[in-house]
């Protein structure tokens, strides 16, 4: 395999454009800490520890799951069980990452690098947690959910229980499409003993489940925007993001899982980019009143 298509292969496996799912939500976190644009250099390495991080997270979901992958028609065209990568080219990616991923947080301050240790557990702690627990879904959306508080902690060096409503927020919102997302694996988990709230309480249920969580996604929006004074600009984000949810759960039915990828992909890259720039035109907004 040539440099290039082992390199093209690796960022296919990561679904390194994926990044857009979590990184809105710690720039959203940045701006706010700031009140405005932080400095370029805690920017810059927010942003590689964003990817870094999720890199590794990625790369190491792919190394502990080959198995179960290699078991599942969905997913055994990946990289590892379609033997484009090896496992131990995987794992050492990983530990790049992951390094990188220190290095980023050093360059910001002293919390951000005492706590980069518990944020790799949890990232690497989630590809386990379907062996056991019917819950993996929270812990995917903590992976997520770190992101905000994190890159606030990243620009003031302290943590604000305000900004810990967004990484409730995102939680909720993550594990409501990884729910959603785990209903196409239904059989393929109840055969391999493998643990979901779908494979535990049926597609339906999880379902009704996954419109619970984001129903408190929106009222949480609610909340936050009222923390934070948002003005139009951030008041018209959060019901963007309510009407961009409640076309997304139109995408899809326990009876048809057709356009899952749609849902799950295209929409919630949507959903992270319009509150971004909702919460970033809200700043700009109050900058020049």
């Amino acid at each position: 395999m040539s440099a290039f298509t082992q390199i093209r292969t690796t960022l296919e496996m990561i679904k390194w454009e994926h990044s857009i799912f979590a990184l809105p939500f710690a720039l959203t976190g940045a701006i706010l800490a700031a009140r405005g644009l932080p400095s370029l250099h805690a920017t810059l390495w927010i942003i590689v520890a964003m990817v870094t991080a999720r890199s590794a997270a990625m790369a190491f979901n792919r190394w502990a799951d080959a198995s179960l992958d290699a078991a599942n028609p969905r997913t055994r065209t990946r990289a590892i069980p379609a033997g484009l990568l090896s496992p131990g080219y995987v794992l050492a990616f990983t530990v790049v990452m992951a390094a990188l991923f220190l290095l980023a947080c050093s360059q910001l301050n002293r919390l951000t690098l005492l706590l980069s240790p518990v944020v790799l557990l949890v990232l690497f702690g989630y590809s386990y947690t379907k062996r056991w627990s019917r819950l993996s879904h929270l812990v995917l959306g903590l992976s997520l959910g770190i992101a905000p508080s994190a890159a606030w902690i990243a620009v003031r060096g302290s943590l604000s229980p305000r900004i810990t409503l967004l990484t409730l927020i995102v939680l909720l919102w993550t594990a409501g499409f990884d729910i959603l997302y785990a209903c196409q694996d239904y059989d393929h988990d109840r055969l391999s003993g493998l643990h979901s709230i779908p494979q535990s309480l049926g597609l339906v249920a999880a379902f009704r489940i996954a419109r619970a969580f984001h129903v408190a996604v929106v009222l949480a929006l609610v909340v936050f925007a009222a923390l934070f004074h948002f003005a139009w600009p951030g008041n018209l984000g959060v019901a963007l993001v309510a009407a961009l949810l409640t076309y997304e759960h139109r995408l899809v039915s326990p009876n048809d899982l057709t356009r899952l990828n749609a849902a799950f992909f295209t929409m919630n890259g949507i959903i992270a980019s319009v509150f971004f720039l909702a919460t970033a035109a809200d700043l700009a907004l109050k900058k020049i009143s």
